[in-house]
């Protein structure tokens, strides 16, 4: 047997037992695996969710006897300091009239009272219409079963015949027609814009 062919016996020997002893050893030396599970939350989260109840995005929705469609959303929902109430965050409210009208109302916070069929927005209230009507207050004060919602403070408005204030504000429906109106009052202040109205 010539020095080629031995050299080749060797290595058909030796090179698997240096695999060999290369697995036998990654198995022998390597660390303990981390097998806690790892909850994806983190601390601070994970406390405030033990402190107390909460719902992440509640949704309601109903029918009004006239047929208009009212549904509020939000981020969150927190149990109230009184009974049957329930706080919220990011609330987002909206009325589909049976003529295919929208209403929205948009406020950074909130209360729902289903007891008392109510429901507040505060904080930055936007109400936004599909005739072009943007109406910004502090409060807006609505019922959940009936299109009737108020704002018992000043409101800055902006239409299709330009901007204006107002001392209050009223959304509702007549029961005869069960059209819905928005109605301003209390001292209305208009800055008439003629380009607006024309187009």
């Amino acid at each position: 047997m010539d020095r080629y062919s031995r050299t080749i016996a060797y290595l058909k020997v030796l090179l698997p037992l240096a695999a060999l002893a290369l697995l036998s050893t990654l198995f022998l030396i390597s660390r303990k695996g981390d097998t806690d599970p790892v909850i994806p939350f983190a601390q601070v989260d994970m406390e405030n969710r033990l402190r107390g109840q909460q719902m992440t995005a509640p949704f309601f929705t109903g029918t009004t006897a006239s047929g208009h469609e009212i549904t509020i959303a939000a981020a969150k929902a927190l149990p109230g300091v009184n009974a049957g109430t329930a706080s919220a965050t990011d609330l987002e409210a909206e009325i589909r009239t049976g003529e295919g009208r929208s209403i929205l109302m948009l406020s950074d916070a909130g209360f729902v009272r289903p007891d008392k069929d109510t429901a507040t927005l505060s904080g930055n209230v936007r109400i936004l219409s599909t005739d072009g009507m943007r109406v910004e207050t502090d409060r807006l004060d609505a019922h959940l079963s009936n299109v009737d919602a108020s704002s018992p403070g000043t409101i800055k408005a902006t239409g299709p015949l330009g901007d204006f204030t107002a001392g209050r504000m009223r959304i509702f429906t007549n029961s005869k027609s069960g059209a819905v109106h928005i109605q301003f009052t209390d001292g209305i202040n208009l800055v008439y814009d003629p380009a607006n109205a024309e187009r």
